[in-house]
């Protein structure tokens, strides 16, 4: 049994640093948590990753149910100290600041691999953080700065990497790729976000699972766990063709004006987390 003192969980870690107040927050909480974690809960999150890589796509082992909740809690950890790195906005408050090398220190520490990846625009590894529109529209989507980098659990993405762009608008418009909500996502500085945490009361809040998206050798499972066909004509997004349902599940919101525009002022209402490609 570990010993109470020994004990952390991600919830823990996050209000520790919504606590803190002033400069040093990582010496003063997160390295002292991380030492804590690096013992029985390492272990126990490493194992249970494993085992949901292995069974999410056939929906997975009702032992993961905690997992989920537990993964979920710590992509809020990384959300709030994220938000030094991004742009100027009113969606986050005031959060204490950590730098990149501290930031990378407790993830690697849980056993996460950090990544950048910056040669070519993926959606399932990159996130647009700012958008420099081209002249030219047809100007593919490129990366020309990583502001902050993503993180892999084994084969488990657990977040994407920051990265301003240049694209034109056939690909990417500005003020729709950077500020449209942001879906599976607690806590953005620079633009709305949308997840199922967001309603509930103190304790339901937590009880929110974790998007699974896998990278393996037959190809990206997007939202593994989801189970809803994409292409099925509902209430939840009957503005969206086809082909923006899908742009919107890969990307995590909408990268361009819909074909029915009125549709953007509506798109913090569509519910996608249960979309399967």
């Amino acid at each position: 049994m570990v010993e109470e003192e020994a004990w952390a969980n991600a919830r823990m870690l996050f209000q520790a640093v919504r606590d803190h107040e002033g400069a040093g927050v990582y010496a003063a909480v997160v390295d002292p948590w991380l030492a804590r974690a690096q013992l029985a809960y390492r272990e126990v999150l490493t194992t249970g990753v494993e085992l949901l890589a292995a069974t999410a796509v056939d929906g997975p082992d009702e032992r993961c149910g905690d997992l989920l909740w537990e993964l979920y809690a710590l992509s809020r950890v990384s959300d709030v100290l994220l938000v030094g790195f991004q742009p100027p906005g009113e969606h986050a408050g005031v959060w204490p600041a950590v730098s990149r090398d501290e930031y990378v220190r407790l993830f690697t520490g849980l056993g996460l691999t950090p990544f950048e990846e910056p040669e070519v625009f993926d959606p399932f590894l990159h996130e647009i953080v700012e958008v420099e529109q081209a002249e030219d529209p047809d100007e593919p989507i490129r990366v020309t700065d990583v502001v902050w980098p993503g993180l892999w659990f084994g084969s488990l993405l657990f977040g994407r990497a920051g990265v301003r762009v240049r694209a034109g608008v056939r690909h990417a418009v500005c003020g729709v790729a950077d500020r449209s909500p942001l879906y599976w996502t607690y806590l953005r500085r620079h633009r709305p976000t949308v997840d199922l945490s967001q309603g509930w009361g103190h304790n339901s809040q937590w009880r929110t699972d974790f998007r699974v998206d896998l990278r393996t050798a037959a190809g990206d499972e997007v939202n593994a766990c989801g189970r809803e066909d994409i292409d099925a004509l509902d209430w939840q997004a009957q503005e969206l063709s086809p082909g923006e349902r899908r742009e919107l599940l890969r990307h995590r919101c909408l990268v361009r004006t819909p074909a029915d525009a009125a549709a953007l002022a509506e798109s913090a209402e569509f519910f996608p987390f249960d979309w399967r490609a």
